[in-house]
């Protein structure tokens, strides 16, 4: 039986993504639990740090929500509503400071219309359906051999690019959005200057692991080339 190169590179490929993928998590956890144990000087909750940071920006149209789990954390623009988890509502860590204020970043960002976020949520329909049906399609081509099966390859490859593209348009939204809070942070004294410096290493970490699902979609996206590619190449033989 004949395996091209796809194949074994393939292989590495997910090994990489792997690594990639573990090295990140690995930070983030760490740094969570760091920060998640260090209380902030002033002693405000997380909830607290999300209102002052919308009330210094004049944002006065955004809830300040709680969902459960942990890292759940998130801003629905179609809501309005800064949702921060339960390890984050209630904790006057710096880690809690730190996410929260990178949240109300992200409304921050819809309040001024930044175009990242902007194209990001019209991305969102897109990716909902390809990330639904690119890996059925996917699979269905791996399962057969035929040349008819290549077309649903193909098509699968496409729909799965979409996904990538939405994760190379996260990066800038999150980075400006971390950007943001830590110029609020500042610039509004709700952490002093030694906790600004840990607030930034926390989400600097949190932003890794965009960084590292940006990388792995990309490899991810160059092993099915290769697959579909090598499988080409044996078809041809």
């Amino acid at each position: 039986m004949y395996y091209g190169y796809g194949y074994y590179g393939g292989y590495g490929i997910m090994l990489l993504c792997l690594i990639i993928t573990g090295i990140a998590q690995l930070r983030i956890s760490g740094a969570y639990k760091k920060y998640s144990n260090i209380s902030s000087k002033l002693h405000m909750t997380g909830a607290e740090v999300a209102a002052r940071v919308l009330q210094s920006q004049g944002i006065t149209d955004v809830r300040i929500g709680r969902v459960s789990g942990k890292l759940t954390d998130h801003y629905d623009p179609r809501t309005k509503v800064v949702n921060l988890s339960d390890s984050v509502y209630g904790s006057t860590s710096l880690a809690a400071a730190a996410v929260a204020a990178h949240e109300c970043g992200h409304a921050v960002q819809h309040a001024k219309g930044y175009a990242p976020l902007s194209l990001r949520s019209a991305m969102v329909p897109v990716v909902n359906f390809s990330s639904k049906f690119s890996w059925i399609l996917i699979m269905l081509g791996f399962a057969f051999s035929s040349r008819a099966a290549s077309p649903l390859l193909n098509i699968g490859i496409i729909l799965f690019s979409a996904t990538v593209l939405f994760q190379i348009v996260t990066l800038p939204v999150e980075f400006n959005a971390s950007h943001r809070a830590l110029v609020i942070l500042k610039e509004q004294n709700l952490l002093y200057d030694d906790e600004v410096s840990g607030a930034r290493s926390m989400l600097t970490a949190a932003a890794l692991t965009y960084v590292a699902a940006a990388l792995t979609a990309i490899l991810q996206l160059i092993r099915l080339i290769l697959i579909a590619n090598s499988r080409g190449g044996r078809r041809r033989d």
